[in-house]
């Protein structure tokens, strides 16, 4: 059995789970959220306490276990507190903006790039050079700041371009370091 699959996960006040056969749907105050899960596991939820098991032991089944049971979670934390990502921008001249239902974004290219918000995610941008992003869906979360980033990677040279807020470059020595 996995490890991660074995731990029930504890309902916060607030929080309504409906299970219906494969699908599960999830209710809370920072939205609604609804997955079809794998056919190798089964959710059960009783006194406010929801566990994960698989149908039978067979490795084929196994695998879905923890993976179904983090999925779970995501969306029972996602609901009752939301996720968020932090993106930074460095480099002159490199500025973000929210314009209607559009992230602005100058990235040192001859044109401005207009990111349209995706439907149920929250988007700030504080002091032009910071973007959060922000929802109660970890995947279009995480996917919608990565899709953001890729605009304009950081480069290893001086380190512009659009990073996580807690991402680290690794910046390499020019072409002249070497020479004496």
């Amino acid at each position: 059995m996995s490890r991660v699959g074995k731990k029930t996960i504890p309902l916060p006040q607030g929080v309504d789970v409906k299970i219906d056969g494969q699908k599960i749907s999830v209710k809370g105050p920072k939205g609604n959220l609804d997955r079809v899960i794998h056919p190798a596991t089964t959710v059960k939820s009783e006194n406010g306490v929801i566990t994960v098991l698989p149908v039978d032991e067979s490795y084929e089944n196994r695998k879905f276990h923890g993976l179904t049971r983090s999925l779970v979670n995501n969306m029972i934390i996602g609901v009752s507190e939301g996720f968020t990502k932090t993106l930074t921008l460095v480099g002159v001249g490199y500025r973000a903006a929210i314009k209607g239902n559009e992230l602005n974004l100058s990235l040192g290219y001859s044109h401005p790039i207009d990111f349209p918000i995706p439907e149920g995610l929250d988007i700030k941008v504080d002091k032009q050079t910071s973007v959060i992003v922000s929802g109660c869906d970890k995947e279009k979360v995480g996917q919608t700041a990565a899709n953001i980033r890729a605009f304009r990677k950081p480069e290893p040279y001086h380190g512009k371009g659009v990073r996580y807020a807690d991402e680290r470059i690794i910046t390499k020595a020019g072409k002249s370091a070497g020479k004496k």
